[in-house]
Parts: C-alpha cells; sequence; structure tokens
C-alpha cells in the first residue's frame, strides 16, 4: 500500500518531466537530423552536422570551450580558498560569509552583468578615479579578459558552494590524527584535505564549465558581440537566421560535448572517492 503511494506521488514528476524535458529535447533532435526539402517536407538529413566542421564554426567552438575552460580555472583558483578559509570560520560567521555570495544570485542574471559595463566602461567608475591621475580612460571592455571575469563574478557561487559543503562535513579526527603522528600543515592539506574534498571540486567543475561553455549574455554584453560562442551562435540561428534546424544540431552537439565532460569527471569522481584520504607518508 505504501509503495503504491509513492508511486503515485511520482506521477506529477513523470509527466512534469515528459512535458518539459523529454518532448523538447525530441523536438531539438527532430529538427537537428533533418532539413527542409524543396517541397517544404522535412526529410533525414546528416547535413546539418556537416556543417558544424566548417572552419569558421570550428573556431567558435574553440573559443567557447578556451573561454569556458580559463573562467572554470580560475573560479577553482580563487574559490577553493575562499571555501577552505571559510570551513574554518564559526559556524555562525561562515553561513554570514556563505550568504555573501549567495544574496547577489537572488538577482537576475542579465542585471548582475550589466552592473559591470559602468563599472568597466570608458566612462566609469574604474575609468574615473583613474582621471584624478591623469591616467585613461582606458577600453577594459569589449575583449576576452572581460568576458572571462562576468563569467567568474556570475559562476565563482557555484564552485564554492560544493567544496565548502564537503569541507565541512569533513572528520577533523582525521585531521587531528595526522598531526599526531607527526604531519606537518601542508602534508595534512596534501595527503587528507585535498582528496577528500575532491568530490566537491568535481561538482564545482561541472557546475562552473557546463554554463560557461553555453553562455551567450556575458559574451554579448561584455564583448560587445565582438566574440561569438557557441550560447551566441545558438541564438543566432533561432533568433536572427530563423534556421532552426541547423541551432538544433549546435545544441545537440553542445550537449554531447558537455555529457563527454561530465564523464569525465565522474571517472575522476570515482577514482579519488576509492583512494579516500591517501597516505601520509
Amino acid at each position: 500500500m505504501k509503495k503504491n503511494k509513492t508511486n503515485f506521488l511520482a506521477y506529477p514528476f513523470i509527466i512534469w518531466s515528459t512535458i518539459f524535458i523529454v518532448v523538447p529535447l525530441l523536438i531539438v533532435l527532430f529538427f537537428a537530423f533533418t532539413i527542409k526539402n524543396p517541397n517544404g517536407n522535412y526529410v533525414f538529413s546528416f547535413e546539418n552536422f556537416n556543417k558544424l566542421f566548417n572552419a569558421e564554426y570550428m573556431k567558435v567552438f574553440q573559443r567557447s570551450l578556451w573561454l569556458a575552460f580559463l573562467s572554470t580555472i580560475w573560479c577553482l583558483i580563487l574559490g577553493y580558498p575562499v571555501a577552505y578559509f571559510i570551513s574554518k570560520m564559526k559556524p555562525s560567521k561562515g553561513s554570514i560569509m556563505i550568504m555573501l555570495f549567495i544574496v547577489p544570485m537572488w538577482m537576475n542574471f542579465l542585471l548582475r552583468t550589466y552592473a559591470w559595463m559602468p563599472i568597466l566602461g570608458k566612462n566609469g567608475f574604474i575609468n574615473n578615479i583613474l582621471g584624478f591621475f591623469n591616467l585613461g580612460p582606458y577600453q577594459f571592455l569589449y575583449n576576452d579578459g572581460t568576458v572571462i571575469l562576468g563569467m567568474i563574478y556570475n559562476f565563482l557561487p557555484f564552485m564554492i558552494l560544493p567544496i565548502y559543503t564537503v569541507l565541512t562535513k569533513m572528520d577533523n579526527n582525521l585531521l587531528n590524527a595526522a598531526a599526531d603522528l607527526g604531519a606537518n600543515r601542508f602534508q595534512v592539506f596534501q595527503k587528507i584535505v585535498l582528496p577528500l574534498s575532491m568530490p566537491g571540486v568535481i561538482s564545482g567543475i561541472t557546475m562552473v564549465f557546463m554554463p560557461a561553455v553555453s553562455t551567450f549574455v556575458i559574451s554579448r554584453l561584455l564583448g560587445g558581440g565582438q566574440y561569438t560562442l557557441l550560447g551566441n551562435l545558438i541564438e543566432q540561428q533561432f533568433t536572427n537566421v530563423g534556421n532552426w534546424n541547423f541551432g538544433s544540431a549546435i545544441s545537440v552537439f553542445m550537449m554531447i560535448i558537455i555529457l563527454i565532460s561530465m564523464a569525465i569527471m565522474s571517472k575522476f569522481d570515482s577514482a579519488d572517492s576509492k583512494e579516500g584520504g591517501g597516505q601520509l607518508w
């Protein structure tokens, strides 16, 4: 009876998932593997995927993956120490610090990105300060560095939160035991803290890389439309060009890239979980 009740409660979720996940995905797959013939009918074809290997589009893929990779690395470099130091704080202070990272996420993503334009613009806050020293104005916007900065700002909390969660759940008895056995702080971090925090690191990398490789708002605003990324290319195909078939093919290709990345990350995650804390010496 209880099992039947549980199954009944799952039906709304199954219906919701079918309507808003499965059906749209099937529509995207349909457009990706079809083209319109002269009669206006859809026919099965790989032509949309063949167009992806055009040199111009391959440059877009390369740039998107490279910028997403750089932003992910920088989020890890900045996010891990922040998560580590917050995890060492008292729970009350740590909660306040984490809240400070979460609060900006309550604001609309578009507004958070727009906020950088009056800061970095030629008449923006930074150039106004530099003007007092007779410097500038400088063009900080519309380059790769600004796009990466926007990605780091928007996606850094996605790196900090999972690492912080793993670090706070770590058994302090392991750290104390390592110290009792003569390990210094660096050895404790290298042999215990870092390996045990890898699940959080892998989750953070996945959560940052996926939106970074598909973003289009950041590259459009902070890149000034001069940098076409995968997200911009898909948007153009659906809104400006009206080529839903090619846009769907790009979306499928991007999903494959993300799934491959997640599979690689899960391999590392499973390997690290088997190794545990490792050996001290």
